[in-house]
């Protein structure tokens, strides 16, 4: 017979002197067996709480994707703060601590145990659910780091913030969980909410035997005791710290983290945890590790880096047997010399260098991108909302023929996260870096004047070496998330990179292996000012293909009411540098880029126009009649992405910019596409006051096969036979009765019943078309309106 749950509650006494009565006992039916944590609960907890619940932005750090997230419970300390006068200590899960006590005394409370005495014991998570069970559909704005919610430490402050907010139970802003799904985690926190056995946990951190002789080979390779080595493997880490590798010769679903080790292979890894992967490690020797992860993958921090016998050969021939510009020795780890790559790794050339970082182009870019510097809307407001990424070729790249060049320029390259987690505050405008850069950028260009005068061709941008690599990359930004892709997607974008080796490193420094999370205000908003120049030195880069006499207004059309124009310290290149290229239309971008794209790129990559949001000069596409195939579909979306479409037009709201579509029984099967919103900005150029900067009607939208990004904002849920009046409402959406009936009929809002059989639809399809690179979304950034 069933046994019975009991949820208690007692009334709470408000500051303000009155008394809400607490919620009345209910009773949940328990299951009458032990529970598993791997069996039972972790299903639910990934397929409902995870969603929201896994990051650096989780809230009240809550991560629920693994048991030692759970266990290590809630706190009330902000990862993401752009106030913070001094850096806060790093609560990174798996590194900056390992024990149940550890985390207790930085602070974390547990959600799992009940923490007053007595009757009514009952744990925070417990109340949270019971919350949500008696209020399932509540109505209003559901934002995930709303200033309104709470990270309550134990049960009296759970019942004093519930008494006054009966809506803001878990899952928070979504449906309830259903009765079976209850009674599990019911069950499970009435039975102690037990982790794994130790048996399980041994399993879930143990490689398989195909992987473990991969890391045999791997660890073997990384911690030689030849400087050549050591350099190399230092050198491979601080660039893969942030990546998900796979062993693709053991042909597993694992995936692990290279890790610095107190101890060597053979041994139980002992992590150091340092801030940033080049900061001393005030240890005798470092050990290069692969460390398993066995917590759930979640999609917006899982960037693949495959590993194997080929990638381990280029690494030996690439680094290895190369010469090097120096006798290879030892550098000393040092805070503020490590931030700059061009002194730490003078000695490695920098053509080897480039060619690693060019291998693994789409990873690396996608580490700026999805890494934690770019969380939100004040860290992505720095790119526009799509952009394609081209790259300068090795052999053009004077900065690499002339290796000196790069060391003498060595103090200009200096990037201000050299000055660590804790710049003065009153650094948090200062010019000193963005001087620095201005310097090395006149020295840069005064070297291509020098060593090319002619200028550069159509032969200097890289067309790739594999058909694996990546010479084209699609940036969307998501206002407060953003996507990179292989390949040219979209319409010909408003602005385009060409990225050459001291600005690849650079934004890989400064972005990514010198951001700390944890920083104060003057380390985010010198590193966010550093990569206004960082983001114009790409695009002038890209403009010094084009002709001298259209640079300087195409410049202008990307920096509308800025004064980025009279920032003479690129004026060079707008009016003096040459160009190889000739021109034959009026239209020098788009000629620029068809001739790359079709005529240069390397074949096997498999780069080519989008065929559908691509439009060719003077191309459009009728809207079809009728969608018996998937061409008449795509043929639809094709003729919507032209800017002030009606949807667009209307649904300005920076919450809507990422939209997953089913279209179900189309031909036998369902269909999955994304709407992409691209927003357009005036200019990037400023860290404040985006929303004065941003034109609706020049907004465009771009419609894509399959998944993009790792939050989405919105599904539509849409029967074949209802497709004409979908298209209908995308291309005339006017806020009419009529039309917002048809949005309220497709749309799935937040608190529709049907969502969490929406959202399963669309997660279980994404791990079905890319197993490997599938993750769970995160739906913290969902449309907040109920």
């Amino acid at each position: 017979m069933a046994r019975h749950l009991i949820f208690v509650a007692t009334a709470a006494l408000f500051l303000v002197g009155c008394v809400r009565p607490a919620p009345q006992p209910l009773p949940i039916a328990s299951l009458a067996r032990p529970v598993s944590f791997l069996q039972d609960v972790k299903p639910v907890l990934d397929s409902r709480c995870a969603v929201c619940h896994s990051c650096y932005n989780a809230g009240c750090q809550l991560k629920l994707n693994s048991f030692e997230g759970v266990d290590r419970g809630g706190s009330k300390a902000v990862v993401y703060s752009g106030s913070r006068l001094t850096p806060q200590t790093p609560t990174r899960l798996f590194i900056d601590a390992h024990s149940t006590e550890q985390w207790r005394e930085m602070g974390f409370h547990s959600v799992t145990a009940g923490h007053d005495e007595g009757a009514g014991n009952a744990s925070i998570m417990l109340y949270f659910l019971d919350a949500k069970r008696r209020s399932p559909l509540p109505k209003g704005r559901y934002e995930a780091e709303a200033a309104d919610l709470t990270c309550a430490a134990n049960t009296r402050q759970v019942r004093r913030f519930l008494g006054k907010h009966t809506g803001r139970g878990m899952p928070f802003g979504f449906p309830a969980l259903s009765g079976s799904e209850l009674e599990i985690l019911g069950t499970w926190l009435e039975q102690g909410a037990k982790g794994p056995s130790a048996a399980e946990q041994a399993t879930l951190a143990s490689p398989s035997t195909a992987s473990a002789a991969e890391i045999l080979k791997w660890e073997s390779f990384l911690n030689r005791d030849d400087p050549k080595y050591a350099m190399t493997a230092r050198y491979l880490y601080e660039h893969f710290f942030l990546a998900h590798l796979r062993f693709a010769e053991a042909n597993t679903d694992e995936f692990f983290r290279l890790v610095r080790s107190a101890t060597p292979p053979g041994e139980p890894i002992s992590t150091i945890a340092t801030v940033r992967p080049y900061d001393d490690p005030r240890v005798g020797r470092v050990y290069y590790r692969f460390e398993k992860i066995h917590s759930t993958i979640v999609f917006k921090t899982h960037m693949v880096v495959e590993f194997d016998d080929r990638t381990l050969a280029r690494y030996q021939q690439l680094f290895i047997e190369s010469e090097w510009l120096e006798s290879p020795h030892q550098m000393a780890f040092d805070d503020e010399s490590g931030a700059n790559p061009f002194l730490i790794y003078a000695q490695i050339p920098p053509s080897v260098r480039y060619q690693f970082m060019l291998d693994h182009s789409e990873y690396l870019i996608r580490t700026f991108i999805r890494g934690p510097v770019c969380k939100g809307q004040i860290a992505l407001n720095v790119i526009n909302d799509h952009f394609w990424v081209l790259f300068l070729d090795p052999e053009a790249d004077e900065t690499i023929r002339y290796p000196e060049f790069l060391i003498e320029q060595a103090t200009n390259l200096s990037l201000p996260t050299e000055r660590g987690s804790d710049m003065k505050v009153l650094m948090s405008f200062s010019n000193k870096y963005r001087d620095r850069y201005a310097q090395f950028y006149i020295a840069k260009n005064a070297l291509y004047e020098d060593k090319a005068p002619d200028g550069l061709g159509i032969d200097a941008i890289w067309r790739g070496n594999r058909a694996s690599d990546a010479p084209l990359l699609t940036i969307y930004r998501h206002f407060d998330s953003a996507s990179v892709l292989k390949g040219a997607l979209g319409d010909l974008p408003r602005t385009l990179w060409v990225v050459d080796y001291s600005h690849f490193e650079r934004i890989y420094y400064a972005l990514v292996a010198g951001f700390d999370v944890f920083g104060n205000v003057s380390h985010q908003a010198n590193v966010r000012r550093y990569m206004d120049y960082l983001r114009m030195e790409g695009e002038l880069n890209f403009m010094a293909f084009l002709p001298q006499e259209a640079r300087v207004d195409i410049f202008r059309s990307w920096y509308v009411g800025s004064k980025a124009l009279e920032d003479t310290r690129h004026a060079d290149v707008l009016t003096g540098r040459r160009t190889q290229v000739v021109y034959s239309t009026d239209d020098p971008k788009r000629e620029f880029v068809e001739k790359v794209v079709n005529d240069h790129l390397l074949e096997e990559t498999g780069i080519g126009f989008d065929r559908v949001n691509y439009h060719r000069e003077g191309e459009r596409t009728t809207m079809p009649t009728t969608f018996a195939t998937a061409q008449d579909i795509l043929d639809g979306f094709r003729a919507l992405n032209a800017p002030g479409t009606g949807f667009i037009k209307h649904v300005t709201s920076t919450e809507a910019n990422v939209l997953y579509v089913r279209v179900r029984e189309h031909r036998g099967e369902d269909l999955f596409f994304s709407i992409v919103v691209n927003r357009w900005h005036d200019n990037v150029g400023a860290l404040f006051g985006e929303q004065k900067r941003l034109d609706s009607s020049k907004d465009t939208i771009d419609f894509l096969e399959g998944s993009i990004g790792g939050y989405p904002n919105y599904f539509l849920d849409v029967h074949a036979d209802d497709l004409p009046d979908l298209f209908d409402m995308l291309e005339n959406f006017d806020y009419s009765p009529t039309y917002v009936a048809k949005l309220r009929k497709y749309g799935v809002n937040r608190m529709d019943e049907r969502f969490w059989e929406v959202y399963d639809w669309f997660q279980q399809r994404i791990g079905e078309d890319d197993p490997i690179h599938a993750g769970l979304y995160d739906l913290n950034r969902y449309y907040s309106h109920a």
